[in-house]
């Protein structure tokens, strides 16, 4: 039983070797960067998304301040005071 550990961590030792050697590859060098390359593009992408959105967020809350404001203004003109009758008791 010894010796099967022994060779499954002998086996693994020259796995990952040969594992480092692929991915220190040229080519997989290349891999890479054009993988960072493409997220890089992507991230711009999805930046000028949430910039518009947040614009158009702005935009609504603008808006909606300003019909609020008008609502108020004309409930203000709505209001009708009240004069109280004053009796004279003299």
């Amino acid at each position: 039983m010894k010796l099967g550990k022994w060779g499954l961590f002998l086996g693994g030792v020259l796995f990952g070797t040969a594992g480092i050697k692929i991915l220190a590859s040229k080519d997989a060098k290349k891999a890479y960067t054009h993988a960072t390359a493409a997220v890089l593009r992507a991230k711009d992408c999805v930046m000028e998304v949430a910039t518009n959105v947040k614009e158009n967020c702005g935009d609504i809350y603008n808006d909606a301040k300003q019909i609020n404001d008008g609502r108020i203004a004309d409930e203000e003109e709505c209001v009708i005071e009240d004069e109280a009758d004053t009796v004279d008791t003299k």
